[in-house]
């Protein structure tokens, strides 16, 4: 096969293996003779259409020719142009609760209720790590941290039986910083800090800071004291480093003494996301993700999707599975709220995609969105949250969030994702500070890059069944929830990244 037709009323195909001039290829019993040469990935035209008239793709406009195309042309970024505007008024059109299922993949799920390792906390909640974690509240104080973590790693770790990841998260904000804005950096910090994955934290302030350490306290709510602990760098009397390095001690000491149990897969929470996209992502590894979601969704857990910039130009599918009117008015307001933020900078909402996409084979923000929201299976929408937000209840949720992917993977740890799954054509190392589990869409990205890429999903269009490669990724996330080291974890790539919104002082 070189070629794929994704849906019936498409009228492009996408290219499996680069192809050339003059190559005849057959699309679905017809039989088409390129004008160019084709590049894997990109799309094929199959009927001559003139300037102006709509390129189908996954059954739904991608945007329109800027001028005529015969049959057989490449077509790319430079020969089509968004049909993306401004604010829409939606209209909520439910889809049937058939629409809400694939009955194909019925037999994959009726298999009995799957469990995975992982820490049972305090207060009823799971984590699928035990790391312990030095927060501080204020970028003044990044250097304390590091050197509090440095200081550990070499004068107690080498003595430690037990060994726990010790992980710093230094960041720029906590201070100088208004309203909203301030808000979220509190938000995002308590988030962290109250993560089940760590199994203690330490939380360095300076004392100065609009982030006052005391008042950032109270956000966290009835938390574990015993567990979590705070140090005031201008209160020390003496070298703060010394001191943080005892407390970090004793949250040691605490935190090494956890073991893993057995959790049902109802309690697994994760995280969709994509980066670095190409034109195989919305045909084998965003798909893949949305069969594994719509997968724990039935087995009682919980999927998140952001990146609602992302969701431009496919926002009516997510919204029509909403739940309720409520919840489509809630997700409305999400989009429309992301296209007043585009619009009240003077940007176009369709100022998308990357260079990176554009080299893959995706050529506008809609063509991008329809391969993006399938990261989210079929199944209805049950949450909406802002950005900051924590998770109140399971099944689909959709997270406020721009498409920035260190902004996004780390807003969907704060929802309290305890993985992400992030699907990518062209590749990228980092991970945010849950395992960030890369998923490869075509198979020359996971044999370029074994050390960044955790599963490689383009062996869906190589020929290798759904079914198959579904049941090995169900088999590859338990074992990572279950305590397998993902390629950022290994590489110790592991960051935050806040969502800056307003004025620095």
């Amino acid at each position: 096969m070189k070629t794929i037709k994704i849906n019936p009323s498409d009228n492009v195909a996408v290219a499996i293996d680069a192809l050339k001039a003059g190559q005849t290829v057959e699309v679905e019993g017809l039989s088409i003779t390129l004008n160019n040469d084709v590049p894997a990935g990109h799309k094929i035209l199959l009927t001559d259409l003139n300037e102006g008239e709509n390129v189908i793709k996954y059954g739904y406009p991608i945007g329109h020719l800027k001028e005529s195309h015969k049959k057989g042309d490449f077509i790319c970024h430079e020969n089509i142009k968004t049909n993306l505007s401004g604010l829409l008024d939606y209209e909520y059109k439910p889809v049937s609760k058939d629409e809400l299922t694939n009955p194909a993949y019925d037999e994959w799920f009726a298999k009995e209720q799957l469990t995975f390792q992982g820490y049972r906390r305090k207060n009823g909640d799971v984590g699928i790590r035990n790391e312990v974690w030095i927060v501080p509240t204020v970028g003044c104080v990044n250097g304390v941290v590091e050197q509090i973590k440095s200081r550990f790693m070499h004068e107690i770790m080498p003595n430690e039986d037990v060994k726990l990841r010790i992980v710093a998260y230094p960041h720029n904000y906590g201070c100088s910083q208004l309203s909203e804005d301030h808000e979220n950096t509190r938000k995002v910090l308590r988030d962290l800090v109250l993560h089940p994955n760590a199994g203690a934290v330490l939380i360095v302030g300076l004392g100065c800071e609009n982030n006052q350490p005391e008042a950032f306290m109270e956000t966290l709510g009835d938390y574990d004291k015993e567990r979590i602990r705070l140090m005031v760098s201008q209160k020390v009397q003496g070298d703060e480093v010394e001191e943080g390095l005892k407390v970090l001690t004793e949250l040691y000491n605490i935190a090494k003494e956890d073991k893993r149990e057995a959790i049902p897969l109802s309690e697994l929470r994760v995280g969709l996301k994509c980066g670095g996209s190409d034109g195989f992502s919305g045909i084998t590894a965003n798909p893949l993700l949305g069969v594994f979601s719509d997968f724990i969704v039935s087995q009682g857990g919980t999927t998140v999707l952001t990146e609602v910039p992302e969701m431009f130009g496919a926002e009516t599918i997510l919204m029509n599975r909403c739940e309720s009117t409520e919840l489509f008015n809630e997700t409305v307001t999400l989009v429309n709220d992301f296209k007043e933020y585009f619009l009240s900078h003077g940007e176009p909402v369709g100022e998308n995609p990357s260079p990176g996409n554009k080299a893959g084979g995706i050529s506008t923000l809609e063509e991008k969105a329809l391969g993006c929201t399938q990261k989210c299976g079929k199944s209805a929408v049950k949450g909406v949250l802002a950005y900051g937000e924590r998770l109140k209840v399971k099944g689909l949720n959709l997270l406020s969030a721009p498409g920035n992917d260190l902004v996004a993977s780390t807003a969907l740890a704060s929802s309290g994702c305890h993985i992400v799954l992030f699907t990518t054509g062209r590749g990228t190392p980092f991970g945010t500070f849950v395992p960030t589990m890369k998923v490869s869409t075509n198979s020359t990205l996971a044999a370029n890059k074994p050390t960044w890429i955790d599963f490689n999903a383009g062996t869906i269009v190589e020929g290798e069944p759904m079914s198959e490669v579904f049941r090995r990724f169900t088999d590859k996330v338990i074992a990572v929830a279950s305590g397998e080291e993902t390629w950022n974890e290994k590489k110790n790539y592991q960051e935050i990244a806040i969502f800056k919104t307003g004025v620095t002082l």
